[in-house]
């Protein structure tokens, strides 16, 4: 009986191994897992809900939202994409829901439930789940592989998944290193900025529908929802900003400047907006009347930036203080002085060098009999569930290329 063994009990190793033992039913498949519990990354994504996947059903807009990894991922999401992965869960009895930002969650809104899902399919499929199992070191004997594990054993594998996640534990990504792969350097992706201005922190909980976020000295660009937190800005809109500078802003030791334009619109629609708003509203104080959708907190904070008094009336602002208005609502600039990761979604830039692996069966260009899978790939999305589907179709197609293999 051919041995299979997935080092890596999350997403990408789980749907490696479910395909791998299934298409394979004679095989033997295991997934050794260093920590005591499977699929941790699943449990705390999406704030505990689980972030499944993102509802576009497009291969190529849906390569378009990886930083690194959109040309490989082409032919990937050819033949397993979102749509298949949503049929994937339906068939085992688990529905998707969609939101307006187009991210897929399990109808439940719990995590458990895909881990479930995940863990019945595993074990229905003949998997064998050997959990506080790290691995110590690979080598290969013949054309298998040899196994050393933290319970002083070594166990034998004719084919060798690796599915440990980011590269920015060293000890597991040399795994890869010790067989001959190259790593490109790990730097975070997804994270949010520190911004040590008193007012921002004061609208800690806020948040802006629409708005625009860039960094000056690059090309970097983003649109999307900003959420004031107590040691800066997050949100969709700076997390894809992140995502696509990961590392621009590694090299910048995270400190530079960020300007926003808080409603994502011109100097010009906005110097209408504003004269149709004092037209309506000629003897109110400004303070009082805020553009919308600003939330009115945030609006009165711009108006003292743009050195707006805040007793001042529509009919009494003068020229240059509508000028610097404009200029405040489009171009405000603030100084970032840090990171934080992002709690629902541990990704890494950087991995294995996408050139060293088959992505028509995820197998190792040097080591025949190795296959990758997930986030270890030097391979990222932004926020929005991009990062999970990556890791289903790398693992699926890895799995079901063992089986036809075996």
């Amino acid at each position: 009986m051919k041995n299979v063994i997935i080092v890596g009990g999350g997403a990408a190793g789980f749907f490696a191994a479910i395909a791998c033992a299934e298409a394979a039913p004679q095989a033997r498949v295991n997934i050794l897992e260093r920590g005591p519990e499977f699929l941790q990354k699943v449990r705390i994504s999406g704030g505990g809900r689980c972030n499944v996947t993102h509802h576009c059903f497009d291969p190529r807009e849906l390569t378009k939202r990886y930083p690194r990894g959109e040309r490989e991922l082409i032919s990937p999401y050819h033949r397993f994409q979102a749509e298949d992965t949503v049929r994937w869960f339906e068939s085992r009895g688990v529905k998707l829901k969609v939101e307006p930002d187009g991210r897929m969650f399990p109808t439940t809104d719990r995590s458990q439930t895909i881990i479930d899902c995940l863990l019945n399919s595993a074990r229905k499929a003949g998997v064998q789940l050997i959990p506080n199992c790290a691995v110590n070191s690979v080598t290969r004997s013949g054309t298998a592989f040899e196994i050393s594990t933290s319970r002083n054993e070594t166990l034998r594998a004719d084919k060798l998944i690796l599915a440990i996640g980011g590269a920015r534990t060293p000890a597991l990504a040399s795994l890869a290193t010790s067989l001959g792969h190259t790593l490109e350097p790990g730097v975070p992706s997804l994270f949010t900025f520190h911004i040590e201005v008193p007012w921002v922190k004061r609208l800690a909980g806020l948040s802006v529908p629409e708005a625009e976020a860039s960094i000056p000295t690059t090309h970097l660009r983003e649109r999307g929802p900003i959420l004031f937190t107590h040691w800066g800005l997050s949100g969709p809109c700076i997390l894809r900003l992140s995502a696509w500078g990961a590392r621009e802003l590694a090299a910048l030791d995270y400190k530079f400047t960020l300007r926003i334009n808080w409603l994502g619109r011109t100097e010009d629609q906005l110097r209408s907006a504003l004269d149709s708003l004092a037209r309506a509203n000629p003897a109110k104080q400004i303070t009082n009347t805020p553009l919308a959708p600003l939330p009115s907190r945030l609006w009165t904070e711009l108006l003292t930036v743009a050195k707006i008094q805040p007793d001042t009336r529509w009919s009494s602002l003068p020229r240059t203080s509508l000028q610097s208005l404009l200029r405040t609502l489009t171009a405000t600039e603030l100084p970032v002085s840090g990171k934080s990761l992002n709690k629902d979604e541990f990704v890494t830039c950087g991995g294995v060098r996408l050139s060293e692996v088959n992505f028509k069966t995820m197998e190792s260009k040097l080591v025949p009999g190795l296959y990758f899978a997930g986030e270890l790939l030097d391979i990222d999305g932004i926020t929005g569930g991009f990062n999970f589907q990556a890791a289903w179709t790398t693992g699926w197609i890895a799995g079901n290329a063992i089986a036809e293999s075996l």
